[in-house]
């Protein structure tokens, strides 16, 4: 906050927990970022350890948690085939971690005293390294089960030849283009609605400020509209899991049984 006014990009910036320190002149520095994964990471291994325990008469955390291993598994079925089920630990960290990692940046929790919620999943780098990691295993696994012949994922069946010049770049660069659009969609959508709930959190905190009749009457619209939003970013964070996770499956068909 500068001189009385909220700054929405605040929320971003990535800063040391226990204060710089150095490396052989490189920053080590434990940061509000990597405490956060910490975090999620932690919340993920809970919510695992607690649900894999056997029991005669599965408890409620145990059904939900053979809930999800059965709906992880049934989209890898779906979108990759018998073949895919290799890759389900894979789709089911990839999902959960986001999922989590959405969740815990949008829930008020205040792991170090005056330090505020982060939402790891705001940040390009953190997105970029699952989109790249995920595209480098489609690239892996399709070379690795055809050889040089993944490279035929660039020719559509019955595509005439003489469109061959076109339709190849095109299909490239379609493909090249998956890791920019994977890691761009899961940033833009969750520091969008964080910006948007810490505008309308100045506008109350200004709207009360200014007095007036009409100070309070936006004070209450802006509040109405953090709660519109919070509501949307909780369904926000459950559907860019799901569609990275959809997208990363669907990409890795691609992979395994080209065209």
């Amino acid at each position: 906050m500068v001189a009385g006014r909220i700054d929405p990009m605040e929320q971003f910036k990535v800063e040391p927990v226990f204060g710089h320190m150095q490396l052989f002149g490189y920053d080590i520095s434990f940061t509000n970022s990597a405490l956060y994964m910490v975090v999620v990471a932690a919340l993920l291994w809970l919510f695992m350890s607690g649900g894999m325990r056997r029991q005669l008469i599965p408890g409620r955390w145990q059904v939900a948690v053979e809930g999800a291993i059965s709906f992880i598994d049934n989209m890898v079925v779906q979108n990759i085939g018998k073949d895919g089920k290799k890759f389900a630990p894979y789709i089911f960290t990839l999902f959960f971690f986001i999922l989590f990692a959405n969740l815990v940046g949008v829930l008020p929790l205040a792991i170090v005293p005056g330090l505020h919620t982060f939402a790891v999943t705001s940040h390009i780098t953190v997105t970029a390294v699952l989109a790249f990691l995920s595209f480098g295993i489609v690239v892996f696994v399709g070379l690795a089960r055809h050889g040089l012949k993944f490279f035929s994922l660039f020719v559509p069946h019955g595509a005439p030849g003489w469109l061959m010049p076109v339709i190849i770049p095109v299909e490239f660069v379609s493909f090249m283009v998956r890791p920019f659009s994977l890691g761009l969609r899961l940033f833009v959508a969750m520091t969008a609605g964080h910006i948007l709930l810490e505008v309308f959190g100045s506008f109350v905190v200004q709207g009360l400020n200014a007095g007036g009749a009409l100070g309070p009457v936006v004070s209450l619209l802006s509040f109405v509209m953090i709660v519109g939003v919070s509501a949307l970013e909780l369904l926000v964070c459950a559907i860019q899991a799901y569609v990275f996770a959809l997208l990363t499956s669907l990409y890795l068909h691609d992979a395994v049984h080209l065209h």
